[in-house]
């Protein structure tokens, strides 16, 4: 069962890189990661690490709270890069999941 769960989300994951409109969101999303991660070590003065890191789990809407912005700049940045970001990361996943569930059903009704 858990190898045909990988088996299923990997022929998924081939199927989304073929995908136009997933690698433009995949795109935009390694770009607005990016612009973050750079925001927040100059800003904020934070190692690459910790600004990636922090840019990763704010649009993963987890937000752990172990390193949080201190400026008032680095505040106002994270307001609009949540709103901006968390759409665009919720739209590559439901895509991703969508492209996964259909590769699978057809998949399926192959057998």
């Amino acid at each position: 069962m858990v190898g045909d769960n990988l088996k299923g989300l990997a022929g998924g994951l081939g199927a989304a890189i073929r995908d136009q409109q997933f690698r433009a969101l995949l795109r935009l999303m390694v770009v607005l990661v990016a612009i973050a991660t750079l925001f927040y070590g100059t800003v904020e003065g934070w190692r690459i690490l910790d600004a990636m890191y922090f840019s990763v789990i704010t649009l993963a809407t987890i937000g752990y709270g172990d390193i949080v912005p201190k400026t008032d700049a680095g505040k106002i940045f994270t307001m609009a890069y949540a709103v901006v970001g968390i759409g665009i990361f919720v739209a590559l996943v439901t895509i991703l999941a969508n492209i996964v569930i259909e590769t699978r059903r057809h998949d399926s009704s192959k057998a």
